[in-house]
């Protein structure tokens, strides 16, 4: 594994990763189908480097293994990256990241295709940290590279596993990205958690020009 050094925000998400079932978390999908469909569907037939921000337990992991796909899968709990080493195994294919992505992430970790992110961006909150997190995302992914961002719409909840979340509109998402990132896909969807309560999301898929 490449390593980092973590307090408080890890200790929370090891909290919550050990203290539920993984399919009762607010934020479990079973069927992932959404995501991967929101790729062009010839993108994802050919082999990819795929970094998975906040990876945690997701299903999504599996699906894309089975695909040839080469993985980066991070999360800033430890709790969470081993409980998914002990579901899938060791695999040659997958890198393993411990990393708060609101830090500066190792030199060693290697360029990308694609960056999928439904997990993270909308938990970092300070200014400082959104802006290392694109700096991370800039540097990383490819030329013709696409990047997935599924967070919490502006009409969505503000707060998430007890912590306070920043919700993103289309506007705010493309001033991240533009004009480094072209727009080419984007929607809102409505993610129904396992107790039943809706989530409002806004998807939307970039590329590097």
């Amino acid at each position: 594994m490449i390593g980092m050094k973590y307090k408080t925000k890890q200790t929370h998400w090891d909290q919550t990763f050990s203290d539920k079932p993984d399919d009762t978390l607010g934020w479990y999908e079973n069927d992932i189908s959404y995501t991967l469909d929101f790729f062009p569907s010839e993108l994802l037939d050919t082999p990819q480097t795929i970094f998975i921000a906040g990876a945690g337990t997701s299903q999504l992991v599996e699906a894309l293994l089975a695909m040839g796909h080469r993985l980066i899968l991070n999360d800033i709990s430890v709790e969470a990256l081993t409980k998914l080493r002990q579901r899938i195994g060791n695999q040659d294919n997958v890198t393993w990241l411990p990393a708060d992505l609101s830090q500066a992430l190792p030199e060693d970790v290697p360029p990308v295709d694609i960056w999928i992110d439904r997990a993270v961006l909308h938990f970092l909150i300070e200014e400082r940290a959104v802006e290392q997190y694109f700096a991370s995302l800039y540097r990383l992914v490819k030329k013709d590279g696409y990047v997935l961002l599924a967070e919490f719409s502006e009409h969505g909840v503000d707060r998430c596993a007890g912590l306070p979340v920043r919700r993103y509109s289309l506007d705010d998402m493309n001033q991240r990205m533009e004009p480094i990132f072209a727009l080419r896909k984007q929607a809102h969807y409505d993610y129904v958690t396992p107790a039943g309560g809706q989530r409002p999301y806004l998807y939307a898929l970039y590329q590097r020009e």
